[in-house]
């Protein structure tokens, strides 16, 4: 049975029956673990120990995921989208002082896609969920949660539901959006595997989808030629513990690093001033839009090279397992310079990692379905291929997971 482990609720909640006993609760530091439960299909595992500092300002402490579980969940379909529009280096040498030489050195990226016009992120969304299913061979009515990965919904209360609508699903699944920059996709894993091993969910559609060009300053060639859109999906579903490919993760966020990379809240001056009418002063409030993207590329890439290895090292060890079990390394496609290096540290060689970056450049929660669905429709990657993959980004937040495809 692989060592894959899931969300825990109460033991009166999670140990109903008669096959399941619990004799002990051992508390390390702000974790609880379940010993000694009597039953092969549910175990626990010892906590890790080792707090140490990946990055200015970033502590890592250990593990906090419990290790409790009776289901599994593996991933057994993928789709991507991506618009229409492609902007070469080239493109953007128009607009600012750059070229494409420049650009590809620095960052790996050649071309990126963006939406224009009347394109939508929600449409590429359901195009990459459709394709997920229809690899999958799983209707849209057997879908129970649809879990939106985005930092740029369409709508300000998310754009998840509409989702299900697009698919046609009639039976209303729950669907919400997840806000975790381009850490989201591995935060919308683990949360559907959640769902699977603790509520009984079935299907579960993770996508991740970003249309950060919305949010560029086209004038600041520190920050217009990372980004573009685009939209991946999988589908997680529910399986027996003993096909269980989900085998380990590992998430953080450091609130600290907020500075390093962010697209905060600014309010527009108000229109008119208000007169002397009995309002409260500053009421009613300005109007609020955000921000161009801002970062500190120095730090934010001293962050990632740090703590994305230590994540990942954190997840295989959860997850029972040694570098050397890694067949592909799918990294969140942010800079070719972190990929090599997280790749050195792991020592995982050249060819065995996945990246599509220089086509689509950096797509936030996006990335790393988008490289997979490729990886696999090309057949790179097999079933029973173990693939360590990582997000990380603005928050800050990072987090790995260790997973088999198919």
């Amino acid at each position: 049975m692989a060592n894959a482990f899931g969300l825990v609720a109460s033991p009166v909640q999670t140990l109903r029956g008669s096959n399941y006993a619990c004799s002990s609760v051992y508390r390390y530091r702000s974790r609880v673990c379940f010993s000694e439960v009597i039953s092969t299909r549910v175990h626990c595992s010892s906590n890790i120990e080792g707090a140490e500092k990946v990055g200015d300002g970033v502590a890592s402490s250990e593990s906090r995921v419990p290790r409790l579980v009776s289901k599994g969940c593996k991933l057994v379909g993928c789709g991507s989208a991506v618009p229409a529009l492609q902007v070469s280096n080239d493109d953007l040498a128009k607009l600012v002082d750059t070229n494409d030489e420049w650009i590809s050195v620095r960052t790996g990226i050649r071309n990126r896609r963006v939406l224009s016009g009347t394109d939508s992120l929600t449409a590429l969304a359901a195009q990459a969920a459709k394709k997920a299913l229809e690899m999958a061979k799983v209707d849209p009515d057997d879908v129970d949660l649809v879990l939106m990965c985005t930092s740029t919904p369409e709508d300000l209360f998310g754009s998840a539901p509409q989702i299900p609508r697009a698919l046609g699903c009639t039976k209303n699944p729950l669907a919400f959006d997840i806000t975790a920059a381009c850490s989201g996709f591995i935060l919308g894993l683990v949360t559907g595997s959640c769902y699977i091993r603790a509520a009984g969910f079935k299907n579960v559609l993770v996508i991740g989808a970003d249309s950060l060009s919305r949010y560029v300053d086209w004038t600041d060639r520190g920050t217009c030629i990372l980004f573009g859109d685009a939209a991946g999906a999988v589908l997680l579903q529910a399986c027996d513990s003993e096909d269980d490919g989900l085998f380990g993760f590992d998430v953080h966020s450091d609130g600290d690093g907020q500075r390093h990379l962010n697209a905060a809240m600014k309010q527009k001056d108000m229109e008119h001033v208000v007169g002397s009418n009995g309002s409260a002063l500053g009421f009613p409030p300005n109007r609020s839009a955000y921000s161009c993207i801002q970062m500190s590329g120095n730090e934010v890439f001293r962050f990632a090279v740090r703590a994305v290895p230590q994540s990942i090292e954190y997840a295989l060890q959860n997850a029972g397992l040694s570098a050397s079990s890694i067949d592909w390394l799918l990294l969140h496609q942010a800079n070719k310079r972190i990929l090599d290096a997280v790749a050195t540290r792991l020592e995982v060689p050249s060819e065995r990692v996945i990246s599509n970056l220089a086509n689509y450049g950096n797509t936030s929660a996006a990335s790393i379905p988008l490289a997979l669905d490729e990886a696999v429709r090309s057949g790179k990657v097999q079933p029973g291929d173990t693939i360590a993959t990582a997000g990380f980004g603005a928050g800050l937040t990072w987090g790995s997971a260790i997973v088999r495809w198919g």
